[in-house]
């Protein structure tokens, strides 16, 4: 709700923008070619994980990782950091946070183990594991636009040790922060039958089969609409009830589209100046490493997106438009707001029970911020 009344603020603010010749109708026009093809993709994937979700297909991965880790919890985490990086690089952030979050903490709570070193791990990989392929993050989508729309296997190989990074560190950090939680025992507990099972079967072929047509080179809202499509007419035959028009993301969508029109806004009355004198310019270490920080700043001050947006015209390159990747998607761990995802893994926390101090989460993000940014500028200019 909170979501969807900020969205709504910032599409009055662009209204007015629009209203008043600030942004001209053949600008809005090209803002809607580049961010519609996005929206439409967060709508295909966001019904995919729900209906995936409600036919039991991540309870039931989570039920083969406790059974796979024969009563050791160490090796129970592992299985989570591994099904959250899948979940994140080929299904985007927002899917592991809202869908994963409850799975990994009611399976912690399952066998006994603390939620926390498997919230952590959640969160931080669905923000910082977001770097691989465009469809992990939308600052990625929106970013290779700018980047000439190389194909997905293409950008990854761009993005690859940075984004190496953004998974390392904090799964390391959570290792050494919760060892002796992670190295208790737990009793094998049965798993939970899927609800209904040729539901079941038909969301886990869906997204077996959508996984590599995302990274296909297709547009991937091609792909995402297909795959939602097939889901819904499963769900209609078989049950209809899960079928109803929260399915589509509103909130999000009235946020991401005013985020895109204020930016657009502000660029038009100079912003880009501005911040190209804050970040500077240049593709040495010191300069990468400059720019990735005002990225990180700009995102934890507002949010990732407006920040990919406002710093883009000062990219200029392909090693300084990761480097603004680099920032707003490694980078935007330490404040709730910084990054969509955060704020849902936290609602999906509030409703489980799980309190989550958030000066503990922003002193951890400020500390892995800090080690990360560094370590995936130096990985990238070494590339």
């Amino acid at each position: 709700m909170k979501t969807a009344l900020i969205g709504a603020g910032l599409a009055v603010i662009g209204a007015v923008a629009a209203l008043t010749g600030v942004l001209s109708p053949d600008a809005l026009l090209a803002l809607l070619d580049r961010v519609a093809p996005v929206l439409g993709f967060v709508i295909g994937l966001t019904i995919v994980a729900d209906l995936a979700a409600e036919a039991g297909l991540f309870a039931g991965l989570a039920d083969v990782a406790a059974r796979v880790a024969g009563g050791r919890v160490w090796v129970l985490w592992l299985l989570v950091v591994l099904l959250a990086v899948l979940c994140t690089v080929f299904l985007s952030l927002d899917t592991t946070a809202v869908l994963l979050t409850p799975v990994v903490v009611l399976v912690a709570r399952k066998v006994g183990a603390s939620p926390l070193p498997f919230a952590f791990t959640t969160v931080w990989i669905a923000n910082c594991g977001s770097l691989l392929l465009p469809v992990s993050n939308l600052t990625n989508l929106l970013a290779v636009h700018a980047l000439g729309n190389p194909a997905p296997l293409a950008y990854a190989a761009l993005v690859a040790p940075a984004a190496a990074v953004g998974i390392l560190v904090p799964v390391v950090a959570v290792g050494v922060r919760y060892r002796r939680e992670l190295g208790a025992r737990f009793e094998r507990v049965a798993g939970t039958p899927a609800p209904d099972r040729g539901l079941f079967v038909i969301a886990a072929v869906v997204v077996v089969l959508l996984v590599p047509a995302l990274v296909s080179g297709v547009a991937v809202w091609i792909p995402a609409a297909a795959a939602a499509l097939v889901l819904v007419v499963a769900f209609a035959v078989r049950k209809p009830s899960a079928l109803r028009l929260t399915l589509v993301p509103w909130g999000t969508l009235l946020f991401a589209s005013g985020l895109f029109v204020v930016v657009a806004a502000a660029q038009a009355l100079g912003l880009a100046t501005l911040l190209g004198d804050i970040v500077g310019t240049g593709t040495s270490f010191p300069d990468l490493l400059r720019l990735a920080g005002g990225a990180a700043l700009s995102a934890n001050t507002a949010n990732n997106l407006p920040a990919y947006l406002a710093l883009e015209p000062v990219g200029g390159s392909e090693l300084r438009l990761v480097a603004i990747l680099i920032g707003v998607n490694l980078g935007c761990i330490v404040t709730p707001w910084a990054s969509l995802a955060t704020l849902l893994w936290h609602g999906r926390l509030v409703s489980l029970g799980v309190e989550v101090p958030w000066k503990r989460f922003l002193l951890a993000g400020l500390g892995l911020t800090v080690v990360m940014l560094p370590l995936a500028v130096l990985a990238l200019v070494r590339l």
